[in-house]
């Protein structure tokens, strides 16, 4: 590897990361005549288990965008409602039906063909730049300001100049570390196994839930596989591993709808089960002069509700809203950057504060009945679509200004 300072690459902004919040800030800030260069670490954008939830918010901006049409005639399933099984009966967890959006309903689809379709129209834009293959070595810095990155590109080191430095590389971001940038930390009870059970022709027509006695069994259907997670108490895989692969089908069995012998047909040994660790935090401050983080890089979510990819896409439209015409001006300052974090701070508290509530909630045994209140709640209707507005829409939506 050497250093090559002959090649320096400046670019307005720099955002390292080309994820969902990436590279929508990417496209929204070039769209508006801004020079922007993406450095993603990997090679492609294939990966199997990421967030892949499009929520109704979400495919509202598409649709302010004006290419939703052509988004939605990519191969995706589609869900106007959330199940989940409660005391052995199915049962109506959220409701997109009645939502004030172009879209009532919850599109899954790869996140690979998520971002492969944004990065096609950022890559019309002349001002945008899209390199793959680029790990962030380091953070440049001069006078306490950031003005660039100094990144791997295929075993090249180059560095990159930018008025702007945006860190959306997720919750392992390796600018917030470099920036040391101070990070709270909730915990979470517990973690997730992903697994891939093959489709068969009669199979029900499920769409995505909890199921099982304990509800710790996820399913999302991908079209030929069905997308199973199964919920586990945190630090516990060891002792799983431990036993082996025959008694965790056992316990499989116990809360899928799955036969065993099925089960055991697709998962063989644990390289077909892979580990999400679950975490909850988010930075104390989100910027500073010359660096912003938003999305996971700002603050991990649970994946309870799927909402990590449609916060994240909302933190990347308050972004290109609050900071393009200083950037384009010139004088772009902390204090855009810190208004940033203001206008985003509460939708991300309330996510997350609810979230660790339901968390806490499915850990502790019931030692009595439920409640007058309790009961009165689970029998109103209002209860699915109130959650379906918070999982579908959210605490607070942005609209792109175009």
């Amino acid at each position: 590897m050497t250093t090559n300072t002959d090649r320096a690459s400046v670019a307005t902004v720099c955002i390292v990361g080309g994820g969902p919040a990436g590279l929508m800030l990417g496209y929204l800030l070039a769209r508006q005549g801004i020079d922007v260069t993406v450095l993603e670490k990997h090679r492609d954008f294939l990966r199997d288990f990421r967030g892949d939830t499009i929520h109704p918010s979400t495919l509202d901006i598409i649709w302010q965008l004006g290419f939703l049409d052509e988004f939605l005639a990519l191969p995706h399933q589609r869900a106007e409602k959330l199940y989940g099984e409660i005391n052995g009966k199915e049962t109506t967890l959220a409701d997109f039906t009645h939502l004030p959006t172009q879209c009532k309903f919850i599109a899954f689809m790869p996140q690979w063909d998520f971002l492969n379709f944004i990065a096609s129209k950022a890559a019309l834009l002349p001002n945008f730049r899209l390199i793959h293959n680029a790990q962030v070595l380091s953070l440049r810095e001069n006078e306490s300001q950031i003005t660039g990155v100094l990144a791997d590109v295929n075993g090249e080191t180059q560095h990159f100049d930018a008025d702007l430095v945006v860190g959306c590389d997720g919750r392992n971001s390796i600018v917030r570390e470099q920036a040391g940038m101070e990070i709270r930390r909730f915990g979470a009870p517990r973690d997730v196994l992903w697994l891939k059970i093959n489709k068969r022709t009669d199979d029900p027509q499920w769409s995505m839930g909890h199921r099982g006695p304990k509800k710790n069994f996820i399913m999302i259907d991908r079209g030929d596989y069905w997308q199973c997670g199964y919920s586990i108490p945190k630090d516990s895989l060891d002792a799983l591993k431990a036993r082996g692969i025959p008694p965790f089908l056992d316990l499989l069995t116990e809360v899928s709808p799955f036969e065993r012998e099925r089960l055991g047909e697709d998962i063989q040994s644990w390289d077909d089960v892979r580990l999400l660790v679950i975490r909850i935090d988010r930075l104390r401050e989100w910027a500073k002069p010359g660096l912003l983080c938003i999305g996971d890089a700002a603050h991990a979510m649970s994946p309870i509700g799927g909402v990590g990819v449609n916060l994240a896409i909302q933190d990347a439209v308050a972004t290109a809203n609050i900071i393009a015409q200083p950037l384009k001006a010139g004088r772009l300052t902390l204090r855009h950057l810190k208004r940033i974090q203001r206008r985003r701070t509460f939708p991300t508290w309330a996510t997350q504060t609810l979230q660790i509530m339901i968390s806490k909630a499915g850990q502790k045994p019931r030692k009595r009945a439920p409640s007058r209140l309790e009961s009165w709640l689970r029998g109103r209707k209002f209860i699915p679509f109130l959650f379906g507005r918070l999982i579908g829409v959210g605490f607070y939506r942005e609209i792109p200004k175009l």
